[in-house]
C-alpha cells in the first residue's frame, strides 16, 4: 500500500454512527462532540467530557457537512450554537494531541528525532513508525524509508514536531514499537483526515505504508 493509502490501526472497539455520513465505525475514527451548558457545541478530542455525545467522522468533508447542514442540532435533538471555525478548532486540537503524545513518547525513550538517529533506528529495525514533516525537503525525506509493515506519518509540520521534541524544528523522527506509539498512530490517523484532502498524501512517494 502506498503512503497515501489508509490502513486501520485496529479492528476492535465500540462503533458509533457519524451524523454526517450515516455510517457506523469504531470510535477512534470519529470525533466526539458534546453540548456545553450554554448550548454551544464543544469538540471532545480526548473523548472524556461528560454528557451525551454525537460523533462525526474525522474528515474535513464530514465536519464541513455537519456544520453547513446543521446536523448537530439534529444529533442533539435541540437547538445548538456552533462556534465559528469549528472545523479548524478540531484540527488544531487533534494536532496538539498528537504532538503531546509524541512528546510523551520521547520522554519515555520510545521516540527519537533527527535524520541520523532516525536512520539508525530504521537500520536496526527498532523503528516501527517514521514521521517526517510535511514542509521538509522532499529530497531529504526520500532518503529514509518506512519500516516494513510499519507506518508513515507525514502531515505534521516541522514546527509542530519541533515542539514535540523540544527543538525549534524537526523534519525526521521515528517511534519504536510499544509504549505510546500505537496511540500516536491512532491519533495521527484522525488528524490525517483533517489535513489531507486526497489519498495522494501531498505527493509523497509510493511504496511506503501510511495511515
Amino acid at each position: 500500500m502506498g503512503r497515501g493509502g489508509a490502513s486501520k490501526v485496529r479492528e476492535d472497539g465500540p462503533e458509533r454512527k457519524c451524523i454526517a455520513t450515516g455510517e457506523a465505525q469504531p470510535r477512534y475514527g470519529l470525533v466526539r462532540f458534546v453540548m456545553g451548558p450554554d448550548g454551544q457545541v464543544v469538540p471532545d478530542i480526548a473523548g472524556k467530557l461528560p454528557g451525551r455525545g454525537v460523533y462525526v467522522a474525522s474528515s474535513r468533508n464530514a465536519l464541513d457537512k455537519a456544520v453547513s447542514k446543521k446536523l448537530f442540532a439534529r444529533g442533539f435533538k435541540q437547538t445548538v450554537t456552533v462556534p465559528d471555525g469549528l472545523v479548524d478548532m478540531v484540527e488544531q486540537g487533534l494536532a496538539r494531541r498528537v504532538v503531546d503524545l509524541i512528546s510523551l513518547a520521547r520522554k519515555s525513550g520510545s521516540a527519537v528525532s533527527g535524520y541520523e538517529k532516525s536512520k539508525d533506528w530504521l537500520a536496526k529495525e527498532v523503528a516501527t513508525v517514521l514521521i517526517q514533516a510535511v514542509d521538509g525537503s522532499g529530497r531529504g525525506k526520500s532518503k529514509l524509508s518506512t519500516p516494513h509493515y510499519g507506518t508513515y506519518i507525514g502531515w505534521l509540520t516541522a514546527d509542530e514536531l519541533g515542539v514535540a521534541f523540544g527543538r525549534e524544528t524537526v523534519v525526521h523522527a521515528a517511534l519504536s514499537s510499544g509504549g505510546l506509539s500505537a496511540r500516536v498512530v491512532e491519533e495521527a490517523q484522525r488528524l490525517r483526515g483533517l489535513r489531507l484532502k486526497t489519498d495522494d498524501d501531498r505527493g509523497h512517494r509510493e511504496g511506503k505504508r501510511a495511515l
